[in-house]
């Protein structure tokens, strides 16, 4: 039986090829010949374990299962964090299938592939159309760190006109200042120094404002913020931040850290502050992310590596080594 290359985490944290059997489609299965992956912070976490690395992932169909309706060989497709929900369940039938108990998501599950490797196979109903427009190389960040951003100005509703705060301009950072201005929201960033405002800026943004070593902030015209976004890698100072909120303000942890949040108390209270938790999205969200990118020129600002194993600890070591600007996307030769 044929196969594939997959490139795997490992104990030691070393990325190794190995090759899988291709298998049988089932009836609603697609094969796709990967050639382009991105790299999100959260490949990070697994790197060291045995498992597919990558869930930013494009591809043109190469098979499709005898059900399937939705893609044809030839055509492009996208996928993402979550693989396969139950269907059924209250959560999947109201639209928010991302929250189904029984999910497959990216380390949890399927852990045999990822969207680093020569092919991959996946449910149809859990792929996504690359709108003509899209370069598949700006596609493939959109698949999490996209989607991720999308989905908090979308589920949680953001309106337009809102004053929208977002904390850091990274990988996530910068596609929310794009998605947020984009919707006719007013963008106010926050950075730790000044090398990213000319380019938070130009992305979209109305303010910026340098927080290295701050202790208080203080906004021009003492005009607070609605909903705050924070994309950065660690827990910031959250007394700092309430203090900037409007009433009735939603603050959005996006990012991945380790510990608790722990947080002043009763500013949440006097201020009717909300902190709302968010994860990548349902697929009819992931859908209109697409569209709405590809109809509003929203674009990653990427890195390309090959995809090899080379290329990827390239990647890797860039990205650990904060010199990534803003995401890294493979690139299959």
């Amino acid at each position: 039986m044929p196969s594939f290359t997959v490139y795997k985490g490992s104990e030691k944290g070393q990325v190794v090829e190995t090759k899988t059997e291709k298998p049988e489609l089932k009836a609603n299965e697609v094969l796709l010949k990967v050639t382009h992956s991105g790299l999100c912070g959260t490949d990070v976490h697994y790197k060291s374990t045995d498992m597919g690395l990558g869930h930013e992932g494009v591809g043109v169909v190469e098979a499709v299962g005898p059900e399937v309706t939705l893609f044809k060989k030839g055509e492009r497709a996208g996928w993402g964090y979550n693989h396969d929900c139950c269907g059924h369940c209250k959560q999947c039938m109201s639209g928010n299938d991302v929250f189904c108990p029984e999910r497959k998501m990216y380390g949890y599950a399927d852990l045999d592939q990822g969207s680093m490797g020569s092919h991959a196979v996946w449910k149809e109903s859990f792929l996504f159309k690359i709108p003509e427009s899209m370069a598949s190389e700006h596609a493939a960040p959109l698949q999490c760190g996209g989607i991720t951003t999308y989905t908090a100005l979308q589920l949680y509703p953001v309106k337009a006109g809102d004053r929208v705060g977002i904390i850091g301009v990274g990988g996530l950072g910068h596609l929310a200042i794009q998605f947020a201005s984009k919707m006719g929201c007013e963008v106010v960033v926050f950075s730790g120094s000044d090398s990213k405002k000319e380019e938070a800026m130009k992305l979209g943004a109305k303010e910026f404002y340098a927080t290295k070593g701050l202790k208080e902030l203080k906004l021009e015209g003492d005009r607070g913020i609605d909903r705050l976004l924070v994309t950065a890698s660690v827990q910031v100072d959250w007394s700092m931040y309430q203090s900037i909120m409007n009433p009735m303000g939603v603050i959005y942890p996006l990012s991945v850290s380790e510990g608790d949040l722990q947080m002043p108390y009763m500013p949440l209270v006097v201020q009717g502050l909300r902190v709302q938790g968010s994860v990548v999205g349902s697929r009819q969200i992931h859908r209109e992310m697409l569209e709405f990118a590809a109809a509003q020129g929203v674009k990653p600002i990427i890195q390309t590596f090959p995809m090899s194993k080379q290329g990827i600890d390239q990647a890797f070591e860039a990205l650990e080594g904060g010199k990534m600007r803003y995401r890294g996307v493979l690139v299959a030769q």
